[in-house]
C-alpha cells in the first residue's frame, strides 16, 4: 500500500497500460480517477478497481480537448481535495507506412493526442500541484521515444516529443516539489499491439523474437513501474526515461 491515501489520475485508463495502471494505483492504496472515451470499457475498469477495495471515479474525457482536460483535473481535486500522482497514458499508434506515404491528416491527429494532449494534461496537473507544493507525474512514452523504428516516423516523433516535454518540465519544477518522469514501454500485449500486428501482418511470436528476453511484456509490468515512480521510493528520480522493454533498447 505504498500510495495509501494518495489521489491518482490516469488518462487513457479504459484499456491497456492505462487500465492496468489505474488498477495498480488502487491496489497500492490510492483513490483513483481515470478518464477515456469508451464508457463501456470505463465501467469495466471501474469494476476491476473496486475489486481492489479502492475508491474510483470514471470521467468521460477527450485527452486532446483543452476544456475537457482542465475539467478533468478540477473534478479530481473537487472530489478528493488534492492530486498527488498523474499517469498521462492516453495515446494512439497511428499508421505503419513510410514517411512519404503518411497523410497530413493522420499526422495531425496523432500529434494532437500524443503530444498536444499530453502537454495539456501536464499544464493543468502542474498548476494544481504547484498550489499544494508536491506531486508526481509519469508520462507514457515508448521505446520509440528512445530509438528509431521503420515505417512509424510520426509515432516515433510524438514519443520523442513526450521525452522532450518530460525532461524540460522536470527541470522547471525540480525545486518546487514536483517530480516528472516517463515510462518507455517496449512490446506490450495490449489492444494497440493487436492493431499493430494486424497492420504488419505479423505474429506475437515474431515480435517476441526481437526482444532479448524472448517475450513480449504485460501491461501490469508497466503499471508496477509507474506505481514505483509515483511512490516515495523514487523520491530522487526526476526527468528520466524508464525503459521497460525486455532489453530491446540495450541491444
Amino acid at each position: 500500500m505504498i500510495l495509501q491515501d494518495k489521489v491518482a489520475l490516469v488518462t487513457g485508463g479504459t484499456t491497456g497500460i492505462g487500465r492496468a495502471t489505474a488498477i495498480a494505483f488502487g491496489a497500492a492504496g490510492a483513490k483513483v480517477v481515470f478518464s477515456g472515451r469508451r464508457d463501456a470499457e470505463g465501467e469495466k475498469t471501474a469494476k476491476l478497481i473496486h475489486e481492489t477495495g479502492a475508491e474510483c471515479l470514471y470521467v468521460h474525457s477527450d485527452a486532446s480537448n483543452e476544456e475537457e482536460i482542465k475539467a478533468l483535473v478540477l473534478h479530481t481535486v473537487a472530489t478528493y481535495g488534492r492530486l498527488d500522482c498523474a499517469f498521462n497514458s492516453a495515446g494512439i499508434e497511428g499508421f505503419l507506412k513510410p514517411l512519404h506515404e503518411q497523410s497530413i491528416e493522420d499526422f495531425d491527429k496523432l500529434m494532437a493526442i500524443n503530444v498536444r494532449g499530453l502537454f495539456l494534461c501536464m499544464k493543468y496537473e502542474i498548476q494544481h500541484m504547484l498550489t499544494q507544493g508536491s506531486g508526481v507525474i509519469v508520462n507514457n512514452s515508448s521505446a520509440a521515444g528512445l530509438v528509431g523504428f521503420p515505417v512509424s516516423s510520426p509515432y516515433n516523433a510524438s514519443k520523442h516529443a513526450v521525452m522532450g516535454l518530460t525532461r524540460s518540465a522536470a527541470l522547471d519544477y525540480a525545486k518546487q516539489g514536483i517530480r516528472i518522469n516517463a515510462v518507455n514501454a517496449g512490446l506490450i500485449k495490449t489492444e494497440m499491439m493487436e492493431r499493430t500486428l494486424s497492420q504488419l501482418g505479423s505474429t506475437v511470436d515474431y515480435l517476441a523474437s526481437l526482444v532479448p528476453m524472448g517475450r513480449v511484456g504485460q501491461a501490469e509490468e508497466i503499471a508496477q513501474a509507474v506505481v514505483f515512480l509515483c511512490s516515495d521510493a523514487a523520491s530522487y528520480i526526476t526527468g528520466q526515461p524508464f525503459a521497460i522493454d525486455g532489453g530491446y533498447t540495450a541491444s
